[in-house]
């Protein structure tokens, strides 16, 4: 019987839903499998099913409610697929007034935020001249640049933040599903706050310029940024954008902290289960997901696949494994809050360079 019937783990590859998906669908009663070992409780599906959980995939990325999906699924088959006709209809419908609401709410808002002043192109404007310890800009742009976005629709996140406030450079860069932010100490600025962007291939010219243990100068020019070591020089255009207040985003809710070891940690990630993302929350892209848990002890591991605990943190595995990377240490401290909260990567020896990274809701 099982040559012809597949796994649950076939059925997912074969149909695009997820193994947690269909174990979700099976307790709802929507995708039941045809026979479930009475031992192992392994689910096996048989061919007919293959169909049937691709519409089931189809409506879901729709959007259907669940309810209406049991109607189309049970009517699917029928001669009389009125009824399956006018559901699909009706939910188009909701569809574009939902999106036409979203498009009058889109047009208030931009209209707002024409009439408010941007207090960044003012501060453009002056001529801002800096040194910055080589070795600290040089680590703080290895610990962001994985972070940048590469979403031509978003080209004000194309770049690197440089923020000048005070003695201190904070470097932030973000692609909205993980943000990265460090800092290098400055002297010679003593004026108001600047921010500019600089593009991601002018930051890794920058980035090539920093070899030695000497301070370099930086200046803001309006619209230039040039970094200067030596008779080398890397300058350009910066992004005319504004970049968001990464501040805001960076307070997150409290929670528990644990210590890791980087390697042994990273390894148990990179051979540890995997789950497929159905979610449409990354830029419609399908993603490997590493699901985490802290135990009472502060051990941080890898669920194995089935522990579906509410409390756990799903993160793409991909986005974990540069972040591990960009900490750059040997020991890193994982922030856990909320399963719905963003999940911190911080240095022990000091709370401006870190890391976060947006969870990834599981569809159960």
């Amino acid at each position: 019987m099982e040559s012809e019937m597949r796994s649950i783990g076939e059925m997912a590859r074969d149909s695009g839903l997820s193994v947690s998906a269909l174990r979700f669908y099976d307790g709802a009663g929507l995708l039941v499998p045809a026979w479930v070992d009475p031992v192992s409780g392994y689910r096996w599906y048989g061919p007919e099913q293959l169909e049937e959980s691709r519409l089931l995939a189809r409506l879901r990325r729709a959007g259907m409610p669940l309810a209406d999906i049991r109607l189309v699924l049970a009517g699917w088959s029928s001669a009389d697929t009125d009824l399956v006709r006018k559901l699909l209809q009706a939910h188009l419908r909701r569809l574009e007034l939902g999106l036409s609401d979203a498009r009058s709410e889109f047009s208030t808002l931009r209209a707002l935020l024409e009439c408010r002043e941007n207090p960044m192109t003012m501060l453009r404007t002056a001529t801002v001249r800096l040194a910055v310890s080589a070795p600290e800009l040089a680590a703080a742009l290895d610990a962001v640049r994985f972070a940048a976005s590469a979403d031509p629709e978003l080209p004000m996140l194309g770049g690197v933040l440089f923020d000048i406030e005070g003695e201190a450079l904070h470097v932030v860069a973000t692609d909205r599903y993980r943000m990265a932010v460090a800092q290098a100490g400055t002297t010679g600025h003593g004026g108001p706050r600047v921010q500019v962007i600089v593009p991601s291939l002018l930051a890794d010219a920058m980035r090539a310029l920093l070899s030695d243990d000497a301070s370099v100068q930086l200046t803001v020019d309006g619209d230039r940024v040039a970094l200067e070591t030596g008779d080398r020089q890397a300058a350009g255009q910066c992004l005319d954008h504004d970049f968001p207040d990464y501040r805001r985003l960076v307070r997150l809710p409290a929670g528990h902290r644990a210590f890791i070891d980087v390697s042994a940690f990273r390894e148990a990630v990179e051979t540890g289960p995997v789950r497929a993302s159905e979610v449409r929350e990354q830029d419609g892209v399908s993603c490997d997901l590493s699901v985490l848990k802290v135990a009472v002890d502060g051990v941080v591991t890898v669920c194995e696949d089935g522990d579906d605990d509410q409390d756990h943190v799903a993160v793409n595995r991909e986005f974990l494994l540069h972040a591990l990377a960009a900490g750059a240490r040997d020991q890193l401290i994982l922030e856990f809050g909320t399963p719905t909260a963003p999940l911190a990567i911080r240095r022990t020896d000091t709370e401006n360079t870190f890391s976060i990274l947006m969870p990834v809701r599981l569809e159960n």
